[in-house]
């Protein structure tokens, strides 16, 4: 340690002194990196340079600190005055005040974590401001036939949704924007594909997600540009992050939250085979209905021929007995035009379904080939001499192998 001698016959300027206490703190080892807990008062962050001012204090003292830009930018919560914090950094002298304050490099919560603090902040912050509401969620498409995906092009999320989707609803089409979704570059890379996909001519919904992991592995999903990105997207936005468990930020902003990426395919299509069988029932029903409702208008009018008054008074009977014919004739015609409507109605319906289905392709005389790997082959020139095939026609189908391939 230096030792300074001081006489009146050789007095120190104001800025030896700095220094000198300066070099004393610089050179002493445990305050070099020391951790200091305290309660934040008159934070200021200056938005310019980036620099965090501060105080730090207990019941019985304070303790002046500062982060730079380079380590603020780092935290993952925004500190606030009353805050309790635990600080890591080293105590050195500011030469210009003559103050020993501590130069912060690190903050975290005292007593919970800086992602959790993080998470309740933002997701106060945009509460307040109206981005969860109900009124802005919009409704998602029942019959989407164009469907956009932001995740990884990889894993087992994008594989999910496309099983689910083929299965569920096969008229449907998938547009994949490849996403990064961990790691700094993907809030950036998220919203630039809702951008993309909000703007595809067609695309009915929007699917936003990734598998599971930590909170740190999702915490993409928690960024405020994203958020607002979701927030501002057209196209109905499904979130669909982590598991059952997992809630994000994106989840409350998103018009629908899906518990993983399988359960969001479920949500943007319908059950095509569902579909198919309610239409049948429907149509069932509806006949049933019709003919059990046009026996007992007949009934009751045999009720009113057998049982009234006049039945045993032939004359009079008789003299209104055109009317009530035509009575008969007009109740009659009036429930076979009634059928009439229902069934071209319930045509109507079942035409629709027809032309979404498959089957009703393969019916007019179209196939579906496919090869060995199980891939459609939709150009003679993915074809080769050997080649084994698998051809599906509407009422079967036939095994065969290439002999000859011709380009047209």
């Amino acid at each position: 340690m230096r030792i300074l001698s001081i006489t009146m016959n050789n007095a120190v300027t104001v800025t030896q002194v700095n220094n000198y206490i300066k070099a004393l703190l610089d050179e002493s080892k445990p305050l070099k990196n020391i951790f200091v807990v305290g309660e934040i008062s008159n934070f200021k962050h200056y938005f310019r340079s980036g620099h965090m001012y501060f105080t730090l204090k207990d019941e019985s003292s304070q303790l002046k600190a500062v982060m730079f830009s380079s380590y603020a930018k780092r935290l993952k919560f925004k500190p606030e005055d009353g805050m309790r914090v635990i600080c890591r950094g080293g105590i050195s002298v500011y030469d210009r005040d003559g103050v020993y304050q501590l130069y912060a490099e690190d903050m975290q919560p005292d007593g919970a974590g800086a992602l959790s603090l993080a998470f309740e902040q933002l997701k106060k912050k945009l509460e307040n401001e109206g981005l969860f509401d109900d009124v802005y969620k919009k409704p998602i498409p029942k019959y989407p036939r164009k469907i956009g995906v932001a995740t990884s092009n990889t894993g087992a999320a994008v594989e999910d949704i496309k099983n689910i989707t083929k299965r569920r609803f096969p008229l449907s089409e998938l547009v994949i924007a490849p996403t990064i979704v961990q790691g700094e570059q993907a809030p950036d890379d998220i919203v630039s594909s809702i951008n993309i996909l909000d703007n595809i001519d067609g695309v009915d919904v929007i699917i936003v997600g990734r598998g599971g992991g930590s909170m740190e592995d999702l915490w993409a999903f928690n960024s405020e540009k994203v958020a607002r990105a979701v927030f501002a997207c057209n196209t109905p936005v499904i979130s669909a992050v982590g598991h059952e468990t997992d809630f994000t930020i994106c989840d409350f902003v998103a018009d629908r939250r899906a518990p993983t990426p399988s359960a969001a395919a479920e949500l943007a299509v319908p059950d095509i085979d569902s579909l198919i069988s309610f239409t049948d029932n429907t149509r069932r029903s509806l006949s049933a209905m019709l003919k059990s409702k046009l026996e007992r208008e007949n009934q009751k009018f045999d009720d009113i021929v057998n049982n009234s008054v006049l039945a045993d008074v032939s004359g009079y009977y008789n003299s209104y007995f055109d009317d009530v014919k035509s009575f008969q004739n007009d109740l009659k015609n009036s429930f076979e035009n009634s059928l009439k409507v229902k069934r071209f109605e319930l045509a109507k319906i079942v035409g629709k379904l027809d032309a979404l289905s498959p089957l009703a392709v393969l019916s007019r005389g179209y196939s579906v080939t496919r090869n060995e790997k199980n891939i459609i082959v939709k150009r003679a020139k993915d074809l080769s001499t050997g080649e084994k095939l698998e051809i599906k026609f509407y009422d079967g189908t036939a095994n065969c192998t290439v002999d000859e391939v011709t380009y047209e």
